[in-house]
């Protein structure tokens, strides 16, 4: 990445910049009066369902223009947002709930509007990550926030087996209806370790669970869930016993990534994975570092 800094509100800067605008994760109440004046004052609102967004709009009596941007058209729609940017217009970008780009749409548009050098601007707000954190009674500092498993099974046991090492309290999201499946998996590769299931958070019926994993699994085995679902998990206490050097100890990311390219004939999507894999790291992680730095 080329050295350049940002002075978010310089008079002098006449583009277009990005806001990133927290939601509300239930509760409306939640939402900050800035992220309310920002809401207003953009020019274009970026709403991952313009659906939900209109809601939110209506009821804080919001008028101001929406965009669709969205996985399935962010490409697209990620062009017309850096024009509008590069014209001048302002644009809020906001998810569902809570922030933009966690386990959400928004990190592909801030690359981009990054290497256009572009002003990318956050607000604080409501996350459920920290929100559930906060409240489980387990260690808080340091963690690790992961989000949500791969969906096919094969690779989810890969996920949890590289999660195991972890000696930090790590964070998943799950959805209520691949709960129960992801805690069984959780029990035979992470052991019955404490863990703390939160949902429907900051709404009328918010509710924490704590125990065990086994106990936790077995109480859902006798009731439904509803709402998606922030899963707080116990470190491991056993440090990681393999000390061997990996040949890679001493490369840097970008470098790391390169050596697999040219050694083993990857593309470099290929070299990304195989390097997250290799480094216990999060594929968007390697991604940002090879692409962006």
């Amino acid at each position: 990445m080329d050295l350049w800094q940002q002075n978010s509100f310089s008079e002098s800067y006449t583009q277009g910049r990005l806001y990133l605008i927290p939601t509300p994760i239930g509760n409306l109440e939640d939402i900050t009066y800035r992220s309310l004046r920002m809401l207003k004052e953009v020019d274009y609102i970026a709403a991952e369902d313009t659906r939900n967004t209109k809601k939110l709009c209506n009821y804080f009596e919001i008028t101001t223009p929406l965009i669709s941007y969205h996985e399935h058209n962010k490409e697209q729609s990620g062009r017309k947002i850096i024009d509008l940017l590069k014209d001048g217009k302002d644009i809020g970008l906001v998810s569902d709930a809570g922030m933009p780009s966690i386990s959400d749409p928004g990190y592909e548009i801030v690359v981009e509007a990054l290497e256009e050098k572009l002003y990318v601007v956050p607000l604080p707000g409501a996350n459920a990550a920290l929100t559930a954190l906060i409240a489980s009674g387990l260690v808080s500092q340091p963690f690790y926030f992961y989000g949500f498993l791969d969906r096919q099974k094969k690779e989810k046991k890969k996920e949890l087996e590289r999660l195991k090492k972890f000696t930090d309290t790590f964070i998943l999201y799950e959805s209520p209806h691949r709960l129960k499946d992801t805690l069984s998996l959780m029990h035979d590769i992470l052991g019955n370790r404490s863990i703390v299931m939160s949902r429907e958070l900051t709404k009328k019926f918010e509710e924490f669970t704590r125990g065990s994993i086994s106990d936790v699994l077995a109480l859902y085995e006798e009731q439904g869930i509803k709402g998606e679902c922030c899963i707080i998990i116990e470190g491991s206490s056993e440090e990681d016993s393999d000390e061997t050097e990996s040949w890679w100890q001493d490369l840097s990311i970008i470098e790391h990534v390169q050596q697999v390219m040219e050694t083993e004939g990857h593309s470099s999507k290929e070299a990304i994975k195989q390097v997250s894999k290799e480094r216990n790291l999060p594929k968007r992680e390697v991604y940002q570092a090879f692409h962006v730095e």
